[in-house]
């Protein structure tokens, strides 16, 4: 991919990366096969956070992420959304090694600055379905950008959940995507996210700070791949998540959206693991 810069940006900066950008119109691999009326009741806003634990400016794009979350933008001019939270590890050498921190994540980070046309890949970096992005903490920025953003209509799956064994979560799903998919396909992805996650850091740049996170992703998987399916089509498949230690379905929950190969987004759903 070439050589990348890094950099942890704050609210108000001028450089590029701080402005909200639209990538340039691809061949689309969806397309909506309900009324505009339809997708702008009914369809959520996929918005995905790149953060890490050690940038110091991090901290404050996932608390306007909980918030954005927990519905406090709500209103008739911003439309629902359904958040995730990617933790990179290119910040780890800086003293503090991020405990949500992956490599995979930094990858999904590259592939859309990639697809976005950007130079520089950045921390607190935010993705509004797949195709515009800003900095993080920069409310206005962001609240623009999820009003701006192409609507589609939500999935309709129902989801099964069972234990086949104490470290892994089974995941069968059944229902239509409510998008039309073309001959170029598109990815149905599944992630596992959790919620309500307290660190204390005693290192790095922002030592001594107790950090909170929410809808940090720890699994992401492929449902299957889809071409040239109706929207009322009904798909089906299973998704087994090996666990972490200390997982606990109270502070989980589970995200499926459509993303095509040029990474736009063309719906997404959001499930709560059940208690048990």
């Amino acid at each position: 991919m070439g050589r990348r810069l890094f950099a942890c940006f704050g609210k108000g900066l001028s450089s590029s990366p701080s402005s909200s950008a639209t990538h340039e119109k691809h061949t689309s691999a969806a397309t909506a096969d309900v009324s505009a009326e339809e997708q702008r009741k009914s369809g959520p806003v996929l918005v995905e956070l790149f953060s890490s634990q050690g940038c110091t400016t991090s901290p404050v794009a996932e608390l306007l992420l909980s918030r954005l979350g927990r519905g406090d933008f709500n209103g008739s001019d911003v439309p629902p959304v359904v958040v995730l939270a990617y933790h990179v590890d290119y910040w780890d050498y800086m003293g503090w090694k991020d405990p949500y921190g992956s490599s995979q994540w930094t990858v999904r980070q590259k592939a859309y600055i990639e697809a976005l046309k950007q130079d520089t890949m950045f921390t607190p970096q935010v993705v509004v379905q797949g195709t515009a992005q800003c900095v993080g903490n920069d409310e206005n920025d962001l609240l623009t950008s999820i009003k701006q953003a192409t609507r589609y209509a939500a999935p309709t799956f129902q989801a099964t959940f069972e234990r086949p064994s104490p470290d892994s979560l089974q995941v069968s799903l059944t229902g239509a995507l409510r998008t039309k998919v073309d001959s170029n396909g598109a990815n149905v992805m599944v992630a596992l996210y959790e919620s309500g996650l307290v660190t204390d850091c005693p290192s790095g740049e922002n030592k001594g700070r107790v950090l909170s996170n929410d809808y940090v992703v720890r699994r992401l998987e492929k449902l299957c791949t889809v071409k040239d399916v109706p929207a009322k089509k009904t798909i089906s498949g299973t998704i087994t998540f090996p666990l972490w230690q200390s997982f606990n379905a109270t502070k989980c929950g589970m995200v499926v959206f459509i993303q095509n190969s040029s990474h736009q987004i063309f719906g997404s759903q959001k499930f709560q693991l059940p208690d048990n």
